[in-house]
């Protein structure tokens, strides 16, 4: 397991039951949300995760992210992560013993509620919902597949929720792992600088978020409308909200029909 480097929050120190040579020194921050990756790409992390404010934040100790390389756990010599799959057919199948001891180290250095998922097409689809549900929680743990998948006797065994990224396929789970976790940390308290900015954006009322504006006031023959102008705030809401219910009505009539809804 790796964890990456914090300069701020409370620190706590926990056992392990790892071996000696796959532990770090950098100790865990007490009460920081955390995002636990299984993954066969640790190097991937944080990734773009490190960048803007989900990195400033993570230098903050808001939120913490440890990694649990799988060729840790492999099999022999090799550290074997993988067999073909059983009743023949093309690609690799994460093996479950491999997972499950992953998945036990994980566990354990878990705190509080962090949902246990594997990153998967099968899964319903993350949404701003199920993040605003994840960030309520002490954090996350997500095992990103590879190749074929992984053995579903694991999935089954620990009760894995599957969730995906969209309708789609990767090569693996990190990517969808990184979009969740941006997701998910930005709504935290005190991540974003403007609180109401989560409030406002996309998804946050069930609408598309209306067109913004800024300086210059005209740009190549175009310009803002003049109600962003007025110094009417009143009026500023009506024409925001009435724009985001316009574009959620033309661009995603999925959505505009459940905000139709009744109650």
């Amino acid at each position: 397991m790796t964890i990456a480097p914090k300069s701020h929050g409370r620190i706590s120190a926990r056992p392990t039951l790892k071996p000696r040579e796959l532990i770090t020194d950098t100790p865990d921050l007490a009460g920081a949300w955390t995002a636990q990756i299984i993954t066969l790409f640790p190097q991937a992390f944080p990734g773009v995760l490190g960048e803007s404010l989900t990195g400033k934040a993570l230098q903050d100790g808001r939120w913490q992210l440890q990694t649990y390389d799988l060729r840790d756990y492999g099999i022999g010599k090799h550290r074997n992560v993988d067999d073909t799959p059983a009743g023949g057919g093309a690609g690799m199948v994460l093996r479950a013993d491999v997972l499950e001891a992953a998945i036990v180290d994980a566990r354990r250095a878990a705190r509080g509620v962090m949902p246990l998922i594997y990153l998967s097409p099968r899964g319903p689809r993350f949404d701003q919902k199920m993040a605003q549900t994840w960030a309520g929680t002490d954090g996350v743990t997500l095992l990103c597949g590879r190749f074929e998948g992984v053995d579903e006797r694991v999935l089954d065994h620990f009760g894995i929720q599957e969730v995906s990224l969209g309708d789609f396929v990767l090569t693996g789970g990190e990517i969808a792992a990184q979009a969740m976790i941006d997701a998910t940390v930005r709504l935290l308290p005190g991540v974003l600088g403007n609180a109401d900015s989560a409030v406002e954006e996309s998804f946050s009322a069930g609408l598309l978020e209306h067109p913004q504006y800024t300086k210059p006031a005209e740009w190549q023959g175009h310009t803002i409308p003049d109600v962003l102008l007025s110094g009417n705030h009143a009026k500023i809401a009506e024409w925001r909200k009435a724009e985001g219910e316009r574009i959620t009505k033309e661009r995603r009539p999925d959505l505009w029909a459940d905000y139709k809804q009744p109650g």
